[in-house]
């Protein structure tokens, strides 16, 4: 029985101690405030799955630190992510090490630095982009792989929804303002938070041999009424190492939310699509004369219990190249950073991958 370690009693922590759990694990749920573990206890868990479980060990972060796991995910705000990843490390050595979306905030500040330190001590590290683990990317990527769709011609990528629904799930905040969402320099906006759309559409690119993001374009449309400094709308424009174009749009306006990635070849198209209907992700393919649509059933709770099927087969030796690897998610924060940047200068940006996850890369 494989143990997991939870930092952040919130909304992600509770889907992954349920996931876990669904898979037989050991559970410990930490938090440093009080108020977060017993809101877990007694509403957030069991509203969403019935009942709490018991066999879940609720316990203060701080004080857990040093228990050991074979993994510890962090789902804490992302501007505490590197710290705590860093805390976690200079206590123990766990098998596998899962951080929460996005990675950090657009400063990059201490990403090369825990990069280089768990590639050092030997251990799986990720980030937890679980749309690239979801049965609808598997089907969508054997599609691909068949070549049926002649050279791929672009990829088109969005990730829009109002984030009303993030509220909802987090009760205890009243807007933006309470948390991180509100800052982009933070991890928040639609950037950031949102930052699903640019992972898929790189991990997409990967598929189809497309290499990683070389320039990035990008329009944003900045909040900031009411004490919040955030993107409400983020347009980008990528091109890709081997001269792949395509484009991503994220926002946190858009209702009924639209999550979906169209990879068009000379000979067909793919796309993919998540909530395309109620309880059913999509994988739509075909040409511009006809077209088959494939519908997965599919649960908020099989986001993270697939996360955790993934991390099984790592903890097993099973993965070779895991789509939510560490270095995924810093190429995910390279393109974010290099948005911010895009659009405070009002020009392209390129990434230099040789000067590794650093602001000195964007040039």
């Amino acid at each position: 029985m494989h143990t997991i370690r939870i930092i952040g009693a919130g909304s992600i922590g509770n889907h992954l101690a349920h996931a876990a759990r669904s898979h037989g694990w050991a559970v410990t749920l930490t938090d440093i405030d009080p108020a977060a573990l017993e809101r877990a206890r007694t509403d957030i868990y069991p509203s969403r799955y019935g009942a709490w479980d018991e066999a879940i060990v609720l316990k203060d972060s701080a004080a857990a630190m040093a228990d050991p796991a074979d993994v510890v995910f962090i789902g804490t705000p992302p501007d505490s992510h590197i710290a705590i990843a860093n805390a976690v490390l200079d206590r123990l050595t766990p098998k596998a090490l899962v951080i929460e979306k996005p990675l950090a905030g657009p400063d990059l500040a201490g990403c090369a630095a825990l990069h280089a330190r768990v590639t050092k001590a030997h251990i799986f590290a990720g980030v937890g982009y679980n749309h690239s683990l979801g049965q609808n990317t598997v089907a969508a990527e054997k599609t691909l792989k068949t070549g049926a769709l002649g050279p791929i011609a672009t990829i088109s990528a969005r990730t829009r929804e109002h984030w009303g629904g993030i509220f909802k799930a987090h009760p205890w905040l009243s807007g933006p303002a309470d948390s991180y969402l509100g800052f982009a320099s933070r991890g928040g906006g639609a950037a950031g938070e949102h930052s699903h759309g640019i992972n898929i559409w790189q991990h997409f690119a990967h598929v189809i041999g497309a290499g990683r993001v070389a320039e990035v374009s990008a329009m944003l449309d900045m909040v900031t009424d009411g004490g919040v400094a955030y993107d409400r709308l983020c347009y980008l424009t990528l091109a890709t190492e081997e001269g792949l174009v395509g484009d991503v749009i994220q926002d946190v306006v858009t209702a009924p939310t639209e999550k979906s990635c169209r990879i068009q070849g000379r000979d067909g198209f793919v796309d993919w699509r998540v909530n395309h209907r109620p309880g059913h992700d999509a994988v739509i393919s075909g040409t511009a004369d006809t077209a088959e649509e494939t519908l997965i059933a599919k649960t908020r709770a099989d986001d993270f219990k697939a996360e955790i099927a993934h991390l099984e087969d790592v903890l097993a030796g099973k993965v070779a190249n895991s789509p939510i690897a560490l270095a995924r998610g810093l190429d995910t924060m390279m393109v974010i950073a290099a948005a911010f940047k895009s659009h405070e200068l009002k020009r392209r940006v390129r990434i230099d991958w040789h000067e590794g996850y650093t602001p000195e890369a964007l040039i």
